[in-house]
């Protein structure tokens, strides 16, 4: 942003028409200084940013909104508690644009709904808080009186010698947690790199098996599970296809104890044919393959006739 630029954003910006004597730059330029949010100033209204005081029940949906939710609100003054000034708070639920009214109770010290919610009243167990409960306000009438304040001072005592040990245990603890900065980081940034790590692997992992999703590491129930999956192998589906087979089939069909359908039945008869007229085409022509027997009788005779012809000779 150039320097002109930002005396512009800043408002410092002075044009060249202007002249002391013309007053301030939003005098000059006819504007307020708040801008839009005195633009009901007239009226006595000014856009403030409210922050709600407690939880509240819309009157509108019935949703909540909780302490802390900011709010656009018409800020106005509705009258005075002595010379303390009564201001209303006019604004609008971001979830169904119900208006709602708030007002100051200086008498009180709080906030009151006027109209458009309800308060959230929450009741807290001492013992669940962990705190301890304040004395009512008889009992702080009562303490005015220096028996019963004794007796009430020799009580807490007590209260506090058996608090004693838990406070100072918790204590112990918190000065061992945070006395070292250093330590506290470095375990810190360590779980957070393993963490990084384990992530990355785990992506990579579920890229390598073509999945889109990070998969969780795997547990013993998974394993466990896995274990009880049996899938139906090729041996199963074959016998079940057999025995469907026999069953759908007639007990008095041919040799065989099962139905064969008409075309595989056509191939296994047409290649029993053609090996059948091939054997009967060989023992026709003299063409047998002769047994291991009979070849060793036929290298004998042609050696013991070799040997013959040498003695001639």
């Amino acid at each position: 942003m150039s320097s002109l630029a930002a005396a512009r954003a800043d408002n410092f910006y002075y044009p060249p028409e202007w002249e002391p004597s013309q007053g301030s730059l939003n005098k000059f330029h006819g504007q307020h200084a708040l801008r839009e949010r005195a633009r009901k100033l007239d009226q006595g209204i000014l856009i403030i940013r409210f922050e709600m005081p407690f939880h509240i029940w819309c009157g509108g949906c019935n949703s909540m909104i909780a302490k802390g939710v900011r709010f656009n609100a018409e800020k106005k003054q509705v009258g005075n508690y002595y010379s303390t000034k009564i201001w209303s708070f006019t604004m609008k639920s971001a979830c169904c644009r119900h208006e709602i009214v708030i007002q100051t109770d200086p008498k009180n010290c709080e906030y009151v709904i006027i109209s458009g919610a309800q308060k959230k009243n929450e009741d807290f167990d001492v013992e669940d808080a962990e705190t301890f409960e304040l004395p009512a306000d008889e009992e702080r009438g009562k303490l005015a009186d220096p028996f019963y304040r004794l007796e009430h001072q020799e009580e807490d005592m007590k209260k506090k010698k058996e608090a004693e040990p838990v406070l100072v245990r918790l204590q112990r603890m918190s000065d061992t947690r945070h006395s070292d900065d250093y330590s506290l980081n470095k375990s810190l940034r360590a779980q957070l790199r393993g963490q990084k790590k384990r992530v990355a692997e785990e992506e990579n992992a579920s890229r390598k098996r073509g999945l889109g999703i990070r998969l969780l590491p795997a547990t013993g129930q998974d394993a466990a599970t896995a274990k009880q999956v049996r899938f139906p192998t090729k041996f199963e589906k074959n016998r079940k296809d057999k025995r469907a087979l026999i069953n759908a089939g007639s007990i008095f069909a041919g040799g065989s104890t099962y139905l064969i359908p008409d075309k595989r039945r056509q191939e296994l008869e047409s290649k029993r044919r053609k090996i059948s007229a091939s054997s009967v085409s060989s023992h026709l022509a003299g063409g047998f393959k002769p047994s291991s027997l009979s070849r060793s009788a036929v290298l004998s005779s042609r050696q013991k006739g070799v040997v013959s012809m040498s003695v001639r000779r």
